[in-house]
């Protein structure tokens, strides 16, 4: 099947080469400056790229005859390891930005304990991700591809208009993420509905985040995979489409604020033998109070996503992109098709 991609993209199989063409060559351009360890951004662009490939790679695989090495799970393993590096970077940005200046100096002295712990940390992540780059299967990944979009393969499905399967793509992930125990994180169940508790203090917060976290953390990872795909068809929706993905982004900031802050106490403890309180006391109760702020900040999306009323007007924004033929007065709010 030949690709004009000058034409108007109207098909699957149009839709999906542009999607590679793109995340490919965003990933592939920083490769360079991350080899060299030279700017940090490189690294967070290289691999916002590659978790682009593998989301646009995986979701239309159906559509797509690819060869062995362009798999989700080799652009998986790529991404971790990106991953593992950009996350200490951040985690340092974190502490020198965020929490350091509002230390005691007592506390930013036992503090270099920890940069020095987290340099040899980087030494090592950085030595893994430049042996990536370098080995056999990260250039059999790029050379697999520059071959595909060079001479793109397809399956029959790729012929069809984007509009007849959007719905048929996004939903199954749009429903796993409505339906993810880590809504109910928090809540009780009154007269059969979910009621989010919002009668609680810092204290049962964080005992709350310790027996359930794990649950919160995984519906952000679920929140990033939906957000990913919706964007791939943002120009194919209206503005109602936009808002539920601004709000999905900002469902999986909150989160990954809040996993960052677990981790980070973690690591902290880990550094300093599970005795972080007496060492760096002030860190720790900043990182306590910023758990529970962005809590409070998560409250209200719980409980809005909660609602029939969005879960529904969800669903019908993705059953009807522009081009669809349905005319919809209130976007947000389940009604009748007529």
């Amino acid at each position: 099947m030949e690709v004009d991609t000058n034409t108007t993209i109207q098909t699957l199989g149009d839709y999906a080469y542009q999607a590679i063409e793109k995340h490919y060559k965003k990933t592939i351009k920083w490769e360079k400056s991350v080899k060299k360890d030279e700017d940090p951004e490189a690294l967070h662009q290289m691999r916002v790229g590659m978790r682009r490939l593998r989301t646009s790679v995986s979701r239309f695989a159906i559509a797509l005859d690819l060869s062995k090495p362009i798999s989700d799970k080799n652009i998986g393993k790529l991404a971790r390891r990106l991953g593992n590096l950009r996350d200490l970077d951040v985690l340092k940005e974190t502490l020198e930005k965020d929490y350091k200046p509002q230390l005691s100096s007592k506390d930013q002295k036992h503090l270099n304990t920890a940069f020095d712990a987290l340099a040899k940390q980087r030494e090592h992540a950085l030595d893994t991700v430049q042996t990536t780059l370098k080995d056999d299967s990260y250039k059999s990944l790029k050379q697999a591809l520059e071959d595909w979009l060079e001479k793109p393969s397809y399956q029959e499905l790729a012929s069809i208009t984007i509009q007849q399967v959007l719905p048929d793509l996004l939903l199954p992930e749009v429903s796993q993420f409505l339906l993810h125990p880590g809504w109910l994180v928090g809540t009780e169940v009154v007269e059969s509905q979910f009621k989010v508790r919002t009668d609680w203090g810092a204290k049962k917060v964080e005992q709350h985040l310790a027996n359930e976290g794990e649950k919160l953390h995984s519906l952000r990872k679920q929140a990033k995979r939906v957000r990913y795909q919706m964007d791939l068809f943002a120009d194919l929706y209206s503005e109602s489409y936009a808002a539920y993905i601004a709000d999905v982004k900002k469902i999986q900031d909150i989160l990954g604020a809040m996993q960052d802050s677990v981790v980070l106490t973690e690591w902290l403890e880990d550094v300093f033998k599970s005795d972080m309180d007496s060492h760096v006391h002030g860190l720790n109760k900043l990182l306590t109070e910023n758990r529970y702020k962005l809590w409070q900040q998560w409250q209200p999306l719980q409980e809005r996503y909660l609602t029939t009323e969005t879960r529904h007007g969800f669903h019908l924004t993705i059953l009807h992109p522009k081009d669809s033929g349905f005319v919809n007065e209130d976007e947000t709010s389940a009604q009748t098709i007529g």
